[in-house]
């Protein structure tokens, strides 16, 4: 079997750049999720859970469709980080989509490595990640959510160490 080419950083960037605008616009902690497997509260997420792909996409949601990772999955959770805020930001106000989207993004770039066991930059994975909404702020969500993806074909097995 040929060894599958790796993607060009250009190719990687665009595809990590489309799942790092989608995925926020749908957080709140929005996702999407199908009909099979068992629904999981976007609150008590932790690491290593695996879940379906996108069924349809819902501007809110509660929950996701968790699956076995050895099962095919879309997604799987890797790292649930407290949102930090920067100096002079008061912690109680909603920050909004643009300092919670930065903060993700080097959050869930720095854990990455240490869940697949390659820097980011190096694995032919992607990352994406769910945020805060301004509503579940209110309710004192303060947790970033970061996820394993792929750009293409599902995930077969956990990641966890995979060096991919």
């Amino acid at each position: 079997m040929p060894e599958p080419e790796r993607a060009r950083p250009g190719r990687r960037l665009a595809a990590a750049l489309v799942a790092l605008v989608a995925l926020p616009l749908l957080a709140g902690c929005s996702f999407f999720g199908g009909d099979d497997g068992e629904g999981v509260s976007v609150f008590s997420i932790e690491p290593a859970q695996c879940f379906e792909g996108p069924g349809e996409v819902k501007a809110q949601l509660s929950e996701l469709t968790e699956v076995a990772c050895d099962e095919p999955h879309a997604h799987e959770s890797y790292a649930v980080i407290e949102y930090q805020p920067t100096e002079g930001e008061a912690p109680d106000i909603y920050p909004g989509d643009d300092a919670l989207t930065k903060f993700a993004d080097g959050a869930c770039a720095g854990a990455f490595g240490d869940y697949v066991g390659v820097d980011y930059l190096d694995s032919s994975l992607f990352y994406t990640f769910l945020l805060p909404s301004a509503r579940s702020w209110e309710d004192d969500d303060r947790n970033v959510i970061c996820f394993v993806t792929t750009a293409g074909e599902p995930l077969q097995g956990s990641v966890k160490g995979s060096k991919r």
